[in-house]
């Protein structure tokens, strides 16, 4: 596959019109609510309500509506039916880039069958329209008499009013009808609206089954092979079968689910019999609600439940309680991070409960300006056409901008807040198509960036146009540019400081630490927890949109992926291998004078051992302060050569995103399972040369060969001898001479210590 020049994925430094860049005067910014965006200008009319509407239907009724025109574009509101004193409160936002006539037109009709009838109507004239800028209060609406077509008062008819001219800042914004979704109609109207959304309040819920006690099994002869079903929601698991085989069953173990506030499901606990065709023996149903809460390592008091049954009689469900009862000790844990992310670039390191939440250490401010050159992601009659909005997601905390209908290069222009608890955490903008406005049910990703607040300067203004870059079955593709604008604030620089000190993770992870099978468990529920109830919002934040923002799947196997780290490896320790390079070339005096000055520094620092600690630490830091220079001066993107994308062959690109499980032919898995155990065989190859390198580490001592073991004990006693009574200088100097000696005292084979290392044993010969 042909590579792709980097310069289109790279990332480029943009200039736009914001109070936040200095492009405005500070009297502009500080009566700028929105400084992070360019101030985008619209003309607002709300329609509040109308009153002693005269009737023009044949039967006396009157249903109104309200057509609000300027120039090309029209809004109306919904109508009502037999109703002469309607309340609409409905806003319309008119950007003024697009006006093309000098006054604004409010139109009320009667909906009619054949043809609207014409009741009455308000002009407004532009230049007197009134201007309204935020933190000013909202312009009050006011009555006004309509009008005929002649400009002649009505006898009968008012309107309730409000016209002004504003910006993106206003309160009116979000809500508001917009001309260049002027296509949608009032229905589609809600499904690209900009909104924030919450996260649900995540808990772990921690059940330790102890033990049942006077359980009634149907055939008292036969061993009680007891295990208990633990379900909540559609999660569930089952302990193991008891080892005690009576009434009296015992487990002790320790199941975790994951629960999400508000509790709308209970815990069902179901005592089996899995001897006897999992006859249930029993069951117990707790509400999450009156189960105690806990944010600390705090010992839970265990409690006895009683367990209920429901045999069949005449085909009809009786409940019936009796004396079984089950042991034991369920909490609602929030002390945990409930992970919905990867750790290595999560959003929120916060524990759940915020009784142990820390003080804010500062302020995350991004604004979404616009993309340019999106792809076209479908076809509307016959044309191609891209219906974008972006998605933001920090910590709990949600944003949707509005929907640009048909275009590709949109501008939002929207600005967000967040407060940051943890300077290590990272925000994601993802960009997509909506596809629920002409009969799609499914939003298509255009792609994502994202951001680590950690690398971004204090108080500085970031403003850069990121390449939006997606993975396709044909390759890597770049889908587009977002241009943002970022700042990130800190109200407390020592406080930010001392994070760096602190645990990353809440201290119930270390104190109570969860297994890596749980971990993937809880992340996957926890995930699809937070999807359904995004999606039952409206606009919803549908399920394909959470399941990208959160990276879902990138845990399953990709030739792809696997090489991008293996090169990250690589790359990681080129400096270590570049050190043993040129430690070589000076053992072999490859340049005389930079050896002569190893010497000399050796045997200054042997003369003088209290050097070598300071002089290290010096080299650091001289280091450090010689690196300044080159520090990144752009926040991080996504790096198709470090993702390994720009290489990837198709057969690698189908394989990543093939279904799992996999829905191609037997050649094709049979093909793919034989190449996945050839890189299985190179890595079992590597960690099979680590491991015997380690085990004849041991053996030195462990007498597997007693001769060798015999050899090394002998070394070990005339070595202490030696070093007893030669001083330590003396040895040092000598070990280092002989390391740095010249290349004609030196030969090309093995060493003495080297051969007699690779001849001991190891656990090689012992494999099958």
């Amino acid at each position: 596959m042909q590579r792709p020049p980097s310069e289109e994925f790279s990332l480029k430094e943009t200039s736009p019109k914001i109070a936040g860049s200095g492009n405005y005067s500070v009297g502009d910014k500080l009566t700028c609510t929105y400084d992070l965006v360019e101030q985008m200008q619209y003309l607002y009319v709300r329609v509040v309500k109308a009153k002693e509407l005269p009737h023009k239907d044949v039967t006396g009724s009157c249903d109104p509506y309200v057509e609000v025109k300027l120039g090309n574009y029209k809004g109306i509101t919904r109508h009502f039916e037999k109703k002469s004193n309607p309340e609409w409160d409905h806003v319309f936002a008119f950007s003024q880039d697009r006006i093309q006539s000098s006054f604004v037109e409010i139109i009320v009709k009667d909906k009619d069958v054949v043809m609207d009838d014409f009741i009455g109507r308000i002009l407004f004239e532009l230049h007197d329209v009134p201007r309204r800028v935020p933190p000013d209060s909202p312009l009050a609406p006011q009555w006004y008499k309509l009008e005929d077509k002649r400009g002649e008062k009505l006898k009968h008819g008012e309107i309730m009013l409000a016209v002004w001219k504003g910006t993106q800042a206003d309160e009116c914004f979000a809500e508001a009808w917009h001309s260049d979704a002027a296509t949608v109609g009032r229905e589609g109207i809600s499904k690209i609206r900009g909104k924030v959304y919450l996260s649900p309040k995540l808990w772990y819920v921690r059940v330790n089954v102890i033990e049942c006690q006077d359980l009634v099994p149907s055939d008292r002869n036969k061993p009680l092979e007891a295990c208990v079903k633990v379900a909540l929601g559609g999660q569930s698991t089952r302990t193991r079968i008891s080892p005690v085989k009576t009434a009296n069953p015992t487990w002790n173990e320790d199941i975790v689910f994951v629960a999400a506030e508000p509790f709308e499901e209970g815990l069902m606990l179901t005592v089996e019999d899995r001897g006897n065709k999992d006859e249930v023996l029993g069951k117990c149903l707790l509400p999450l609600h009156s189960v105690n809460r806990r944010w600390d390592n705090k010992t839970v008091q265990s409690r006895w439940h009683n367990l209920e049954k429901h045999p069949m009689y005449d085909g009809e469900k009786k409940e019936v309680k009796f004396a079984s009862r089950i042991h034991l000790r369920v909490c609602l844990d929030g002390g945990y991070h409930v992970l919905d992310e990867s750790t290595n670039y999560s959003s929120d390191l916060r524990p759940t409960a915020k009784q142990i939440w820390k003080s804010s250490i500062g302020v995350l401010e991004l604004g979404i300006i616009s993309a340019k050159g999106l792809s076209p992601m479908k076809t509307r009659e016959g044309r191609a056409t891209t219906d974008a909005f972006c998605v933001a997601k920090y910590g709990n905390k949600w944003v949707r901008t509005r929907t640009i209908i048909d275009n590709f290069s949109p501008n939002w222009n929207e600005q967000y807040t967040w407060e940051v608890y943890d300077p290590c955490t990272v925000i994601t903008i993802g960009a997509f198509d909506n596809g629920h406005l002409h009969g799609s049910n499914k939003d298509l990703r255009i792609g994502k960036v994202r951001i680590r607040l950690s690398t971004l300067e204090t108080e500085r203004v970031y403003t850069h146009s990121y390449p939006l870059i997606a993975l396709h079955p044909s390759g890597v593709k770049k889908m587009g540019e977002v241009q943002l604008a970022v700042r990130f604030s800190c109200t407390s620089y020592i406080n930010m400081l001392h994070k760096y000190s602190q645990p990353i993770l809440p201290k119930m992870h270390y104190v109570h630490p969860l297994s890596m099978s749980q971990t993937d468990t809880l992340r996957h529920n926890a995930t699809q927890i937070v999807s359904t109830r995004l999606a039952r919002a409206e606009p919803p934040l549908k399920k394909e949109v959470v399941e990208y923002m959160l990276d879902v799947g990138q845990h399953i196997w990709s030739v792809r992926r696997s090489k991008a780290n293996f090169f990250r490896i690589v790359n990681v320790t080129s400096n270590l291998v570049g050190l043993v390079k040129w430690f070589d070339s000076i053992c072999h005096w490859k340049n005389p004078l930079t050896t002569l000055l190893i010497h000399v520094l050796f045997v200054m620092l042997i003369l003088s051992p209290e050097l070598i600690l300071p002089t290290f630490f010096l080299y650091l830091f001289v280091l450090g302060i010689w690196r300044y220079r080159w520090k990144p001066r752009h926040p991080p993107h996504m790096d198709i050569r470090l993702s390994h994308a720009d290489a990837v062959t198709y057969d690698e690109l189908d394989e990543e995103f093939d279904t799992f499980p996999t829905s191609k032919g037997s050649d094709v898995v049979r093909m793919r399972y034989d190449r996945l155990r050839s890189i299985g065989g190179r890595i079992q190859t590597v960690a099979g040369d680590l491991a015997t390198q380690g085990e004849r580490f041991h053996s030195l001592l462990s007498w597997r060969d007693p001769r060798a073991s015999a050899l090394f004990v002998t070394f070990c006693l005339m070595a202490a001898i030696v070093l007893y009574v030669t001083p330590f200088q003396v040895v040092a100097l000598l070990g280092v001479f002989y390391v740095l000696r010249h290349p004609r005292f030196r030969t090309k084979l093995p060493s003495m210590p080297a051969n007699f290392f690779r001849r001991l044993p190891s656990g090689a010969d012992r494999m099958l």
